[in-house]
């Protein structure tokens, strides 16, 4: 892959754009890009500018970074994965230190400089309404986790329809209550699920009174938490950088009344704007 400069007489190599990030222009007239390594790590980061939007990427090799060699990577190469997946969102988490961005997904790779501008120039409205839209605000990101063990105590000992099922059985013939015994377990097991359910939607409500906009996210497994009590709820919120300290100090309220029952709440902040900006 390469062309010819007719007035140098030398092939030179039409290099794959990786793209990090978008930010305003006139920011970086304010802060210059510092040097970073890029996804391969003989290049260097830098930006490509289009109107009132700038890109920040770096060079890659075609030939190395070929669309089916990297889907290859990431399905088979767990460590390589890992690295530059680490890579990734170190450099944006650098880049978020210093400017407002709109962050890009992993691997959003373009074939040249060409097509990467024709997709500022179409979107460039949007992008504006969305860097408007974040101005002021930060992304804060809410993991609520439950001890199940806990809680299924709990409910088992004070939940108002397992005691109701209870009274219920001592009603019934013995041999009738043998079997409604065994219901039982079921029945705590349902309500401990509407219990989560209940407790989380409610503080997730109450913090909203905090928020520009919020939503739920899909729960994360065990495995990925790396923790032995089970994920919850999962939500975002685009707080104003004034109200954050109203939202932390909710959340340390709530969590005090709470951690004796087996919950645990963890606020992390801010992040780049994964959740309230898009550019495919």
């Amino acid at each position: 892959m390469g062309r010819i400069d007719e007035e140098e007489g030398l092939m030179k190599v039409n290099k794959y754009i990786y793209l990090y990030a978008l930010t305003e222009t006139h920011q970086l007239k304010e802060q210059s890009l510092p040097i970073l390594n890029g996804f391969d790590t003989s290049e260097k980061l830098y930006t490509i500018t289009t109107n009132e939007i700038t890109a920040i990427v770096c060079d890659l090799d075609p030939k190395e970074f070929a669309e089916e060699s990297i889907n290859n990577k990431i399905e088979s190469d767990q460590e390589w994965l890992q690295t530059k997946a680490f890579h990734h969102h170190e450099t944006l988490l650098k880049l978020f230190s210093l400017f407002q961005v709109i962050p890009l997904k992993f691997c959003t790779i373009y074939e040249n400089e060409k097509n990467l501008k024709e997709k500022i120039n179409s979107n460039e409205e949007d992008l504006k309404q969305t860097f408007k839209s974040l101005e002021g605000n930060e992304e804060w990101n809410l993991k609520i986790y439950c001890d199940d063990d806990q809680l299924k105590r709990n409910v088992f000992k004070h939940n108002a329809t397992v005691e109701a099922k209870r009274q219920e059985i001592r009603t019934l013939t013995p041999g009738k209550q043998y079997f409604e015994k065994k219901k039982i377990d079921k029945l705590v097991e349902v309500e401990v699920e509407n219990e989560k359910e209940k407790i989380c939607h409610s503080l997730h409500e109450n913090l909203k009174q905090y928020a520009e906009d919020a939503s739920i996210k899909k729960n994360w497994s065990q495995n990925a938490t790396g923790r032995k009590e089970h994920m919850a709820w999962n939500s975002v919120f685009l707080i104003p950088k004034s109200r954050v300290n109203q939202y932390l100090k909710e959340i340390a309220k709530i969590e005090e009344n709470l951690t004796t029952k087996g919950w645990r709440i963890e606020a992390t902040g801010p992040w780049p704007p994964y959740h309230y900006s898009s550019f495919s």
